[in-house]
């Protein structure tokens, strides 16, 4: 399995919850940022997306949208469009977004109709996922990319529809979509990006410093140095250290141990192994030398990590769809 295999393969949604808006031209609203990873598609007329601080972008049909982050960022049938917020939209049909609950609704005026098909996906550990950290806020995808597979778009859709009807089993299923779709998506956007990458994306396009990275993400737990590392990448000590630093933007060791300890923080929020136990597993014989590190880590003990782990309902109460 390749790297980029590996590092997708431990993205897995918790939950996701799914969407249909019918807008009538003229249209506009602000949707505040969310605990996860909003996407959109459409058929009928497009429509515009702008998050701050970046060039708006025209959604066609067909076309993906991906916000990594949950930012704050604001939909619209026309750029020149005063929105409004979400929650104002809500309130004013007397709709209140439910997480358990798929959202359908009407708005806008009498033009040109856009059916926006929308989900948010919650990821474990999301806010420290290494990989997701370094997308960028807005991910486009075009219809028709090479990258994509044909048949996504009409399944995304399809299934959405379906899960407005929410039959036993839909929030599961959801997830696992959510999965398919998400993986299809970063690969469109890693194959179709022409340079500009950081962190891990230059690693891992690196065949000598990819191969170091790929031992890592394969076997954590073994007692790795730079010099053993150095060698499987066929490269000195000092050369490796210097290269593996001005790719991935931090050291060999460093990226060894923020990997082991995103594993362990999944471990420990899943609440099944003992302290020991998940210690072990990302290669450490030392509860409290995993402790200190842990707390190097996540600035908090892993006890006082596992109690502030935020619980995924949270997402209804801070902004819904």
């Amino acid at each position: 399995m390749d790297l980029l295999s590996d590092v997708l393969s431990d993205l897995r949604a918790d939950t996701v919850v799914t969407g249909r808006f019918s807008l009538a031209a003229p249209w506009a609203f602000n949707k505040p940022a969310v605990a996860g990873a909003p996407f959109r598609t459409c058929s009928g007329n497009p429509f515009y997306i702008v998050v701050k601080g970046m060039q708006p972008v025209r959604v066609e049909p067909g076309d993906f949208v991906l916000l990594p982050h949950g930012h704050e960022h604001v939909m619209c049938s026309a750029l020149d469009e005063v929105p409004v917020p979400f929650d104002e939209l809500m309130a004013s049909q007397g709709i209140e977004p439910r997480f358990d609950t798929p959202l359908a609704f009407s708005a806008g005026g009498e033009g040109a109709l856009s059916e926006l098909y929308t989900g948010i996906v919650v990821f474990r550990e999301s806010m420290r996922n290494p990989f997701l950290g370094m997308l960028p806020p807005l991910i486009h995808i075009r219809s028709g990319d090479a990258a994509i597979a044909p048949w996504l778009a009409n399944t995304l859709t399809s299934f959405i529809q379906e899960s407005m009807e929410a039959q036993p089993g839909w929030a599961m299923a959801a997830a696992r979509l959510a999965d398919v779709l998400f993986i299809h998506l970063l690969r469109a956007h890693l194959s179709s990006s022409t340079g500009g990458h950081t962190g891990w994306l230059r690693g891992m396009a690196d065949p000598q410093i990819g191969q170091a990275m790929a031992l890592i993400h394969r076997t954590p737990a073994k007692a790795w140095t730079v010099a053993n590392l150095a060698t499987a990448a066929g490269m000195s000590r000092s050369g490796f250290s210097v290269r593996f630093l001005e790719l991935v933007g931090e050291t060999p060791i460093a990226h060894l141990t923020a990997y082991r300890m995103y594993l362990a923080a999944g471990e420990l929020t899943r609440g099944r192994s003992r302290l020991i136990e998940v210690a072990e597993r990302v290669g450490y014989t030392s509860e409290k030398a995993f402790a200190r590190a842990f707390r190097r880590w996540a600035g908090m003990p892993p006890r006082a990590y596992v109690m502030s782990a935020p619980d995924p309902l949270d997402l209804e109460r801070r902004g819904g769809r």
